[in-house]
């Protein structure tokens, strides 16, 4: 504030007109002025849409489980909380628990929330008023006369200061705040909704990992077991190479087949150690740090409810973040139709002034004001207009969004079931398929022995046997690996509850309400009921 000395008078203000004592009816005009504006802000409108969920068209079933039948709730939800359990593996029993907590990709997503819920506090923060305090002091030297240098004129020395209060507020009238808190609410929400998703993400990424891991070290073994049979095989043909029973190209073809299966064997060894590095990265551990002993027995195959589609869309985060992104955008029209009325705001000013400065505090040096301002564009060459169409632009662009994922989802849990259905068929032919190959290259190398049939056939045989128990062991890796991502595309263990961006600590009582057991009605039968064995993995015998 600025304050002009004059002899004999206080300061006067340059900025505001101040009146001094009696002041009893202006401050009681003061303290009824911020209630009546608290009083016609809270009866204000909200220009712009309310939001509204745009429908979506859902199944009644899902196409890969025909004739589904009534269920009670509990049968209708996804696998909850530690759904990896169900593979009964130690190592994701034991891995699993560290994503949450060391995972990075985690961790920036978390930290991403806290930024969301940060920036919803700073826009709460404009429907309130802004207090603050000056104080200032001055001191200076002043003379009674312009020419005072010339004719020995007075000069003397003055103290001056003033502390001053001073609220400034721009009443919510027309809703623009309350639409900007709504909007970074949603906005939170979805930061929220992201996490969930990112954590759910790579605790599928760590359980596909962990069972590549596993299928190669189911791999290692079979061509380990191959690679022994074809030494005895060979051993057989270079007895016989030596008594000059079978032609020496016999033996070369029987080296042959030996060191090409142990060059698949070392050749293992590279994806070993890739799996392995990766699921130490996604555990937030650097690669030499984690060592994961060889084991070779498979997750067991996991039964997973399908449930019905209509729960998909409280199930996971993805859709979730699609649609609290539509909701954002919806209050963003708000804002932008906000820019249309105008700007009012309401400051006050109180304090005390005073030049000498002693007796600062002294009620004779008591100073107030009063103000307000209303700010309206008249013309602005379509900009508002423009902004307007922009928000309504980027809502359509949210709701195709939040449609297509919703699309996608439906589209993610059909290929997991069809996978998981037609796999289940091949697994059987398989099985049988191993069993019959390993007969045959049984019979083969007998026939070979007995001297009827050549080393050539015997070689067919045993390049069958191997094909075909790789091809077993395949199948069953994709099905783990579809029975995965059937838990991540039905939403994993995340419960579907978002909370108050306002209070953090509390659940969304919306999202509360949408996971009541009267949302899952139905439930469809189990999507994996199979439980074949795993493919044999015996090598062919000498």
């Amino acid at each position: 504030m600025k304050t002009i000395q004059r002899p004999g008078r206080r300061n006067a203000s340059l900025d505001h007109p101040r009146k001094s004592a009696p002041t009893a009816p202006y401050l009681r005009a003061a303290g009824r002025l911020f209630p009546l504006a608290f009083v016609l802000l809270a009866s204000g409108c909200m220009v712009g849409p309310d939001y509204h969920r745009p429908q979506v068209a859902v199944p009644t079933q899902w196409k890969e489980l025909p004739g589904w039948t009534q269920a009670e709730p509990a049968a209708a939800e996804s696998p909850k909380g530690d759904w990896w359990t169900a593979f009964q593996d130690p190592l994701l029993d034991e891995l699993e628990p560290l994503v949450a907590v060391s995972n990075q990709t985690v961790r920036q997503s978390y930290a991403n929330y806290q930024e969301a819920l940060a920036e919803v506090r700073v826009a709460r923060a404009s429907l309130f008023p802004t207090l603050g305090v000056t104080g200032s002091a001055t001191r200076e030297r002043s003379t009674s006369s312009s020419l005072s240098s010339f004719n020995g004129g007075h000069a003397s020395i003055v103290n001056s200061g003033s502390l001053e209060a001073n609220v400034s507020w721009e009443p919510d009238f027309w809703g623009k705040v309350r639409r900007q808190v709504e909007e970074q609410s949603a906005t939170a929400q979805a930061s929220e909704a992201t996490l969930a998703n990112a954590q759910l993400s790579e605790q599928i990424a760590l359980a596909n990992a962990v069972i590549d891991l596993r299928v190669t070290d189911a791999d290692i073994d079979l061509l380990t077991q191959t690679v022994d049979a074809y030494t005895a095989s060979l051993r057989v043909v270079g007895n016989q190479d030596s008594a000059g029973t079978v032609p020496p190209s016999d033996l070369i073809t029987a080296r042959t087949q030996l060191e090409n299966a142990q060059a698949s064997l070392i050749a293992l060894g590279v994806a070993r150690a890739q799996y392995e590095h990766a699921i130490a990265v996604l555990v937030g551990r650097n690669p030499e740090d984690m060592t994961i002993p060889h084991n070779a027995r498979l997750p067991v195959l996991p039964v997973i409810p399908a449930g019905v589609p209509s729960t998909l869309l409280q199930r996971r985060p993805d859709i979730s973040t699609a649609e609290r992104q539509m909701a954002s955008a919806n209050a963003a029209i708000g804002v932008a139709v906000a820019a249309y009325y105008p700007d009012i705001s309401l400051s006050a000013l109180d304090g005390f002034t005073q030049a000498p400065l002693s007796g600062l505090l002294h009620i004779s040096n008591y100073v107030w004001s009063l103000g307000a301002s209303a700010t309206e564009t008249i013309f602005d060459g379509g900009a508002r207009s423009g902004d307007v169409a922009a928000a309504r632009a980027s809502y359509d662009a949210a709701v195709a969004n939040y449609r297509g994922t919703v699309l996608t989802a439906f589209q993610n849990v059909e290929n997991d079931l069809s996978g998981l259905r037609i796999l289940a068929q091949q697994n059987e032919r398989l099985d049988a398929a191993v069993r019959d190959s390993i007969r045959g290259t049984q019979i083969t190398l007998n026939e070979y022995e007995a001297g009827t049939v050549d080393y050539t056939t015997v070689v067919t045989a045993q390049a069958t046997q191997l094909s075909t128990q790789q091809s077993a062991l395949s199948v069953q890796q994709q099905r783990l690996l579809d029975s995965a991502a059937l838990i991540g595309d039905l939403g994993g263990g995340w419960t579907g509850v978002l909370h108050d961006p306002h209070h953090p600590d509390r659940a969304d009582a919306n999202t509360v309400a949408s996971q009541s057991p009267g949302a899952n009605a139905a439930a469809a039968p189990n999507a994996t009921n199979d439980t074949t064995s795993h493919p044999q993995t015996s090598a062919p015998s000498p």
